[in-house]
């Protein structure tokens, strides 16, 4: 277990042991704040040293379930079990209801406006929602932790040529936006694509098993 490390000016730094941390705090040399969960401490002085060292977040992305962790060549520093985000197809879909229920009224408005959003290709706004809950939550580890590597585990869903192809590419939530998701990380820190069949033949090299309980908290 490590606790993250800012500086004066919110900066990231290596991770400490909370027996140091204690030491700190108790010293006045740092003061302790809480982010989303986690307990941060804030260095009132100058660092010893900047020295930092790779850490990369790996990224498990999963329509319900994803993982998120937070390593370096020697320490696992940080391991979280996310609730993919849903729910906003149905909100949309109820706005949309309403939207034609108060244009439907006779009361004064305004006259209803082309759609100028059907000509643009855009994601739609649940799968939009699931990559940038994917991006909120990688963005909140870059501001806490040193972060130089991202590395994502890539999403392929089978297509099948032939009537209906512009539905085959789009079909899956995960599959379409992932592009975008790959351009937003990388204005954070290098981002590694990997595939499935690697991340299956790492965990049987070191004696992992895979649970088949999609919704297991483990």
């Amino acid at each position: 277990m490590f606790v993250p490390v800012v500086d004066s000016h919110q900066k990231p730094l290596m991770p400490t042991t909370p027996a140091r941390a204690r030491r700190w705090l108790k010293s006045g040399k740092a003061t302790a704040f809480w982010s989303g969960g986690l307990f941060i401490v804030r260095l009132n002085v100058e660092p010893s040293a900047r020295t930092m060292q790779p850490i990369a977040v790996g990224i498990d992305p999963g329509s319900k379930r994803e993982g998120y962790s937070v390593i370096s060549a020697a320490h696992t520093y940080l391991n979280i079990q996310a609730e993919a985000r849903t729910g906003v197809q149905e909100a949309e879909q109820q706005s949309s209801r309403m939207r034609r229920t108060r244009r439907s009224r006779k009361t004064p408005c305004r006259q209803p406006r082309s759609n100028r959003q059907q000509a643009r290709k855009k994601l739609p706004p649940s799968t939009k929602a699931r990559w940038q809950w994917k991006l909120r939550l990688a963005t909140w580890l870059y501001t806490l932790l040193p972060i130089t590597n991202f590395v994502v585990e890539d999403i392929k869903a089978p297509t099948r040529p032939g009537k209906g192809g512009k539905w085959n590419q789009a079909f899956s939530p995960l599959q379409a936006g992932k592009v975008w998701f790959y351009n937003a990380l990388h204005k954070l820190a290098a981002v590694t694509i990997r595939q499935g069949w690697e991340t299956q033949a790492q965990r049987e090299q070191l004696g992992l098993k895979k649970t088949s309980r999609k919704l297991a908290e483990v």
